[in-house]
Formats: structure tokens, sequence, C-alpha cells
């Protein structure tokens, strides 16, 4: 078993930056495909990016703004958000998937954390 803890979440201006941690415990996540994911009030859950043995790949309205990280050691990922709009609201989460590749389904991974709620106000 995997667990998985998101923080790093909070208010942020619009144009202002946050970066998000996900901490795994339970076994090494070094092999394993790991994403991040958002959802909004009244939305389904959104594939932001992923980061596995095919290198790091991302959601096309996140490419330059948001930039992925993994810290095999610590078992750690991390997500940077730069420039914040009103629209990145949402509920984020980390997301791991022990074969395969990362991909944009939900249904695909094998462990979710808990997420971290971020805030940008206009």
């Amino acid at each position: 078993q995997v667990q998985l803890v998101e923080s790093g979440g909070g208010l942020v201006q619009a144009g202002g930056s946050l970066k998000l941690s996900c901490v795994a415990s339970g076994r090494s996540i070094s092999t394993y495909a790991i994403s991040w994911f958002r959802q909004a009030p009244g939305k389904e859950r959104e594939f932001l990016g992923s980061t596995g043995w095919i290198g790091t790949i991302y959601a096309d309205f996140v490419k330059g703004r948001f930039t992925i990280s993994r810290d095999n050691a610590r078992n750690t990922l991390a997500l940077q958000m730069n420039s914040l709009k009103p629209e990145d609201t949402a509920r984020y989460y980390c997301a791991a998937k022990s074969t395969g590749v990362g991909g944009t389904t939900t249904s695909e991974y094998d462990y979710w954390g808990q997420g971290t709620q971020v805030t940008v106000s206009s």
C-alpha cells in the first residue's frame, strides 16, 4: 500500500505562485508514474501532468506555468505553479500508478491523496 499526502495549498492572489508537495509512504514510488490532478466544485477531476519512466508530460493548459518534479530519494513529488489565475482554484490531488505510464483518466490510478485546496483571488 502507498499513502499519499498533499500539502502546500492556500490562498494566493492572481499572478502569484504556490508550490504543492506530495509525500508518499508505505513503499518507494521511484518506479511509479505519479500525476497531479485537480477538481473544482461542480467539475470533473482533470489531469494536470505526470512524471514517470518516459519523462514528464503536461496538459496543454498548464504548459509553461506548472512544473512537476520528483525526488525519489525522499519519496516526494512537487508541483510548482506560477502565474496563477482565479480559474486555477480547485482541490489538487496527487495520484500514483504502479505500472505503465501516467494517463489522463482517474480510474487507472491505484492510490490517491486527500488533496490540498488552492484558492486564487482576483
